[in-house]
């Protein structure tokens, strides 16, 4: 940049540019207000005091919101009473100020496009604000702060300001509410009539949740060994394969049943996951697959599957202990660039609060993250399948089946879930219960084991959108698969 040089012959710093702002607008519209108090109706939904440049601006607007609240009529007189005593007022010549700004009755036409402008400015600044927080941020070279960090509060400042530039169309009426809604139901009734949400892959489940809902928090709970890692994989798969599928059939990906999907691993790694869907798909035991104890042609019916899976829209992040706030960040970024419509947290204990104390208060910090994957589903508008563990208090009853209150450390977890979902497998518990061969109960103990072997329940807890209750599956254990157990999918919940 050219340097400025004084008459004098010394250096001036170069001229700091001033913030996107205009002031003439900002008075126009509060003289146009004034003068029409039913404009008032349409701004305020989107214009807010604290978009206006100047302060004194911004206090004016505010008492003309408050006023009009009262259905009082807000004009020069009636709000001279409030600013005889405002400092910033009698530096430009006291109350009289408001009655100039009315003197332009033509002020009135243009008052929409004035506070269109004021906003746009306003969201101007902000964005000005954030990048000099990170100019500031990034120049600061002490140890204690992590570049990471920054980069994770700087996405997340950046998708607040491009939230609330999208916020216009946050109120809707009950006209387009309505529309949304029967589009829900066209989908799920040309879907074979079960299924407005994504899919989950098991018709007995869509027929009971009608898939994975947009903006849900869905919590997967359940004790170690239970399956719920292999359950979450299971849907994760189903949803990217069918979003493949209904592309390749022209279907609009807006109609899909599926959707790109981001599962972010906090305690298995990439290929772990994978080998678990590879072995899914091939047929082959995973145990198996690990060990290499395939022969050539299972290798090669292997490597077609992975060629299969190869183009499917499934991200994994195995990233470990991330915090909420980067889970959030990175969820947004791979929105904005794969198109994600689902997230799955495998699993939600893993997660780190954000406050340097969180370890303190264990159940606050788990608030903090079940209340921020539900801000995550409502802000990117997609379902979040949510993986939980489950307290001991399981082990400690005769009947093993989860129930609410078992979910571990936090009430905060049920409040904040849209649905709450428990898998329970049978033959775990009868397993570990197995007696010698020669002990008189083996006969009764291998009966009710060959009953329960590789049966599956999927209780449905809690759901806001219909009734609870459970529904029969299948777990195959080798390749971690469950599926739908065919007859009587569906059981409702039984009250005394």
């Amino acid at each position: 940049m050219a340097e400025v040089v004084r008459i004098d012959g010394g250096a001036e710093p170069p001229a700091t540019p001033s913030l996107p702002q205009n002031i003439e607008a900002e008075a126009a519209l509060l003289g146009a207000l004034m003068i029409d108090n039913r404009l008032v109706e349409d701004i305020q939904l989107r214009l807010k005091p604290h978009h206006f440049f100047e302060p004194l601006h911004g206090r004016v607007y505010e008492a003309i919101l408050r006023m009009t609240d009262k259905n009082m009529v807000a004009n020069p007189v009636t709000l001279k009473p409030i600013f005889d005593a405002d400092e910033a007022m009698k530096e430009i010549g006291g109350p009289a100020y408001l009655a100039q700004l009315t003197g332009s009755g033509a002020a009135v036409i243009g008052a929409r496009d004035f506070a269109a402008q004021i906003y746009d400015l306003a969201l101007l600044r902000a964005l000005v604000g954030v990048g000099r927080d990170m100019v500031e941020g990034a120049l600061d070279t002490s140890e204690e702060v992590a570049p990471l960090t920054q980069i994770e509060r700087a996405e997340s400042e950046l998708y607040r300001v491009a939230e609330e530039g999208g916020s216009a169309n946050a109120v809707k009426s009950f006209g387009e509410a309505t529309r949304m809604a029967l589009e829900q139901a066209e989908k799920a009734l040309n879907s074979g009539g079960h299924l407005s949400g994504i899919t989950t892959g098991l018709d007995g489940v869509n027929t009971k949740v009608g898939g994975m809902h947009k903006s849900d928090l869905v919590i997967l709970a359940g004790r170690p060994g239970m399956g719920k890692t292999s359950l979450a994989t299971n849907m994760a798969f189903s949803a990217a394969q069918r979003f493949v599928r209904d592309q390749e059939d022209g279907i609009d990906p807006a109609k899909s049943a599926g959707a790109p999907v981001a599962f972010f691993s906090l305690e298995m790694s990439a290929d772990q996951l994978a080998t678990r869907i590879l072995a899914e798909q091939s047929g082959i035991s995973a145990e198996n697959l690990r060990m290499g104890k395939i022969s050539q042609q299972e290798f090669r019916s292997l490597a077609r599957a992975a060629g299969e899976l190869s183009t499917l829209p499934l991200y994994i992040d195995d990233t470990p202990g991330l915090t909420i706030a980067a889970l959030r960040a990175r969820a947004r970024r791979l929105k904005r660039q794969k198109g994600i419509g689902m997230v799955v947290v495998d699993y939600l204990q893993l997660l780190q609060g954000t406050g340097k104390n969180s370890n303190e208060n264990r159940v606050q910090e788990i608030s903090e993250i079940s209340r921020g994957l539900k801000q995550l589903a409502k802000e990117l508008d997609l379902p979040v399948l949510a993986l939980s563990q489950l307290s001991r208090a399981v082990e400690q009853r005769e009947d093993k089946k989860p129930q609410l209150s078992d979910l571990r450390e936090s009430g905060s977890i049920e409040q904040d879930a849209d649905m709450v979902w428990f898998v329970f497998r049978p033959d775990y518990y009868v397993a570990a219960k197995q007696p010698a061969d020669d002990h008189p109960d083996f006969a009764s103990w291998q009966e009710e084991m060959q009953r329960v072997y590789g049966t599956a329940e999927l209780i449905v807890a809690k759901q806001r959108h219909g009734a609870t209750g459970k529904v029969r599956l299948r777990f195959d254990a080798k390749i971690t698969k469950f599926s739908d157990a065919g007859d009587s999918d569906y059981l409702p919940e039984m009250r005394s």
